[in-house]
């Protein structure tokens, strides 16, 4: 694989070497915007109607007690959300789970890898109650042979002994398998274990600006990647 801010495709993609794909789930596999709107916004308006404060006001709050815990399980974990916020997290996703979504091509993507015998595995930080919502609104689960979340292992993607920690309970060869993922941390703890093939997941949303790769490998939609038949 090509280093330094090349955007993949298909046809420059090794294929042939790759015997499990690893994808994250938000952002990568589901539009972002999701997201975004349930704790930059909805979230947000909640808290100041239950705490009297202006909106402004409970966006800084929120925003900065969101800020404090990037990179570790509490960011992406509903528990404790709903004890910091006094709100029910999970039962609030339920009132705007209409609008989860996945991106354009990823069933036919996932479809392929299938079709092609990939082990896949879905590695997300998403918390086990959000992670059952968007099984449930999407179809992506039916291509899976395992759906992880990091917090069944108590540790975030983030950490490089996470990868250790599911190859030992589901075996893969890290020179072997490829990981798409939006979050650029989670690529380089797995890089820095060994995975050989880290690639950035860069259009999130449709709403929201793409992301900076970094030095990392890149894609924008998945219609670009999907691998032919051998």
């Amino acid at each position: 694989m090509r280093d330094n801010l090349t955007q993949m495709t298909a046809s420059n993609i090794p294929w042939h070497k790759i015997d499990t794909v690893l994808l994250d789930m938000d952002g990568t596999l589901l539009d972002l915007h999701f997201d975004y709107h349930f704790w930059m916004e909805f979230i947000p308006s909640v808290y100041a109607k239950q705490n009297n404060l202006s909106l402004e006001d409970a966006l800084s709050f929120i925003s900065e007690k969101i800020h404090s815990q990037q990179g570790t399980l509490n960011w992406y974990c509903l528990d404790y959300w709903t004890e910091q916020l006094q709100l029910p997290i999970a039962k609030l996703k339920q009132e705007l789970k209409h609008l989860i979504q996945a991106h354009p091509d990823v069933i036919t993507f996932l479809k392929r890898l299938q079709q092609l015998n990939k082990q896949v595995i879905m590695v997300t930080n998403a918390h086990p109650d959000s992670l059952a919502i968007k099984l449930e609104m999407t179809e992506i689960g039916h291509y899976f042979d395992q759906v992880i979340s990091s917090h069944d292992f108590g540790i975030p993607k983030e950490d490089v002994n996470l990868w250790q920690a599911i190859r030992e309970k589901y075996p893969f060869e890290p020179a072997n398998t490829l990981l798409i993922d939006d979050n650029l941390h989670a690529l380089a703890s797995a890089k820095a274990f060994g995975i050989a093939y880290p690639l950035a997941a860069i259009h999130v949303s449709p709403k929201m600006d793409k992301i900076d790769p970094g030095h990392f490998p890149y894609f924008k939609l998945y219609s670009e990647i999907i691998p032919p038949i051998a």
